[in-house]
């Protein structure tokens, strides 16, 4: 393959539509705009204008707050753990941290660290230690004779 055979899929990009060429083009004369008013003009700006009159978005009350500093999780649940253990890119004999499930691709970053939730099952004795998990995940793995550590988030 050369750099001159080079080509995107079929279909993959659409050409632009050329407005205002002409009535043969489909969308000539007013260009798709329909006939005269504001939205027929350039420059329009109405969106959430009510011709001067307080927007309603702007009277209705603002609820809600984003906290800036939240903590991100990287989720997990134990049958994707499982299904490595089982295609045998995690080691389930030695101990499970974060920076193994890195390494074995089952999480792409860590994040502000890893929490496991319990779906799914669990057959082998897994020892994991990890930022978090969910009392029902700590009941699983512990049901399949393993342990779940939850380690205090590093500040």
């Amino acid at each position: 393959m050369k750099l001159n055979e080079l080509h995107d899929n079929p279909g993959a990009t659409k050409s632009r539509k050329r407005v205002g060429r002409g009535p043969g083009s489909g969308t000539g004369k007013m260009g798709g705009r329909g006939i005269k008013g504001q939205k027929s003009r350039s420059g329009v700006a109405i969106k959430g204008f009510e011709g001067g009159q307080m927007p309603l978005y702007q009277r209705l009350p603002k609820r809600g707050f984003t906290k800036p500093n939240r903590k991100k999780y990287a989720v997990i649940n134990l049958g994707l753990i499982q299904k490595f253990v089982e295609a045998g890119k995690i080691d389930a004999s030695a101990e499970i941290n974060e920076d193994v499930l890195v390494a074995s691709g089952v999480i792409r970053r860590k994040l502000d660290g890893v929490r496991v939730l319990s779906k799914g099952e669990v057959t082998s004795k897994l020892t994991l230690n990890v930022t978090g998990a969910s009392k029902s995940a700590v009941e699983a793995v512990a049901k399949a004779g393993g342990s779940l550590s939850v380690a205090a988030a590093a500040e």
